[in-house]
């Protein structure tokens, strides 16, 4: 049995399981349309429901629709193509996952509607219903919290489909990272860069999974920067990169950081590195990842006291809250139909979650570590003026030497890891680098 052939199986035997526990016979999975923006008739790039794709692989089709029957094994598709002079229709190549699956071509959503007849009014509907004739459908419910947190909690564990595709879009990423690194030495601006990013792989901005960070020198402190300089900087300093591509809707997320010259912030990028490296040696099965968060910030508090930044041991210097004002993002996060992918509260298929941690409020994910599980680990060191305001009086920060690293922004090291049995997992990453000869 093919891979796909082994993952639709999966899919089916994970909705029928979660419609029989919620009281569901059948479902209804809206791909979605554009929304236009506001006092305009323009619409934003459009993005189809992951649970669409989680189906089959196809990520331009919007008000398309996926009816799948408790306990029926094969899913009907119904493929919008709207027959107008206005637009390119819908490419959809004859592919495997047809032959799974009953597929129909409508340019009506009435058609629809009336095949599935009076079932419809038995169905959980799972999508966007902003726009007319979906907003009154007549359906049993509309995106039923308690069949989501079902199918989002399974969604966590990939299928091999899943993992070929992620392995995929990690082997594009490597490539447009390369290409990004060879114009940051080449002294381009960031809008250059990441010209030379999409131009690598062949995408538009709207095919990669989020705006790219594409951050020179102090930039890197902006942990979500996406604005793009136009014209290079008088003086070439540091690099910090983060961006992504997708494959079958599958996403990948990386994160590197490069210095211009050797030194000080070329030690600070290679000391994180080694500490990213011993944090993917603690991942097996069993190990909270709440505990794998704790253990990065220990690992940056001693980078934080080792460069002198910060006096103290590592200990005491994370007891005292110092790391969180120098990494204040989470670890990681899921990944797969979505960067940052669902259920990383949820403590199992019933909805029950974990609460937010107080400490550490912007960590994504607190469930124990499973084998086939794909997350990220992504640690990070930044100055954050305004998170070191909190600490301005501290005698325990070396204020000297944090202004030494202000103008480099900061570092951070990103891998997408999938977990194996005993510690032997499996680096989306590094592999899809090395495959390049480029790590």
């Amino acid at each position: 049995m093919s891979a796909y052939a082994e993952h639709i199986k999966t899919v089916c035997e994970r909705f029928d399981k979660a419609l029989a526990d919620t009281g569901f016979e059948s479902t209804l999975v809206y791909s979605g349309q554009p929304r236009v923006d506001f006092l305009d008739d323009n619409a934003p790039p459009y993005r189809v429901n992951p649970l669409f794709k989680y189906w089959v692989p196809v990520t331009e089709s919007p008000k398309s629709a996926i009816f799948y029957r408790k306990g029926s094994q094969r899913p009907t598709v119904y493929l919008f193509q709207a027959r107008d002079f206005w637009h390119a229709p819908v490419n959809v190549p004859e592919e495997e996952w047809q032959q799974y699956v009953d597929l129909k071509i409508i340019d009506d959503l009435s058609i629809m509607t009336d095949d599935i007849g009076s079932e419809l009014s038995n169905t959980a509907f799972i999508g966007e219903d902003f726009a007319e004739p979906v907003h009154s459908w007549n359906v049993k419910a509309r995106n039923p919290q308690n069949l989501i947190d079902h199918l989002h909690f399974h969604r966590a564990i990939k299928t091999e489909w899943e993992l070929e595709n992620l392995r995929e879009a990690n082997k594009l990423a490597a490539k447009a990272h390369v290409a990004a690194k060879e114009a940051f030495y080449a002294e381009k601006s960031e809008l250059e860069i990441h010209h030379a990013y999409l131009a690598a792989i062949n995408f538009r901005e709207s095919q990669v999974p989020y705006n790219s960070i594409v951050a020179l020198n102090s930039h890197s402190a902006i942990l979500h920067y996406d604005v793009y300089d136009t014209e290079p900087p008088k003086q070439f300093r540091s690099f910090l990169i983060d961006a992504g591509a997708r494959y079958r809707g599958y996403c990948a997320d990386i994160t590197r950081s490069y210095a211009y010259e050797e030194g000080f912030y070329a030690d600070l990028v290679e000391a994180m590195d080694n500490a990213q490296k011993e944090l993917l040696s603690e991942i097996k099965p069993g190990v909270n990842y709440y505990d794998l968060h704790v253990s990065m910030h220990l690992k940056v508090a001693k980078i934080l006291s080792d460069f002198g930044f910060i006096n103290g041991d590592a200990q005491s210097i994370y007891d005292k809250g110092y790391t969180s004002a120098f990494m204040p993002h989470g670890l990681g996060h899921f990944i797969g139909l979505q960067v940052h992918d669902v259920g990383g509260f949820l403590k199992s298929d019933d909805g029950s979650s974990y609460e937010r941690s107080e400490r550490h409020p912007f960590l994504r994910l607190l469930r124990d570590i499973e084998e086939g599980q794909v997350f990220t680990i992504e640690p990070g060191l930044y100055v954050v003026d305004q998170l070191l305001e909190e600490h301005k009086d501290s005698d325990d920060i070396n204020w000297d030497k944090v202004d030494e690293l202000r103008p480099y922004g900061g570092v951070r090291i990103e891998d997408s890891i999938v977990v194996g049995k005993d510690g032997n997992n499996e680096n989306l990453t590094r592999d899809a680098f090395k495959a390049l000869g480029a790590e």
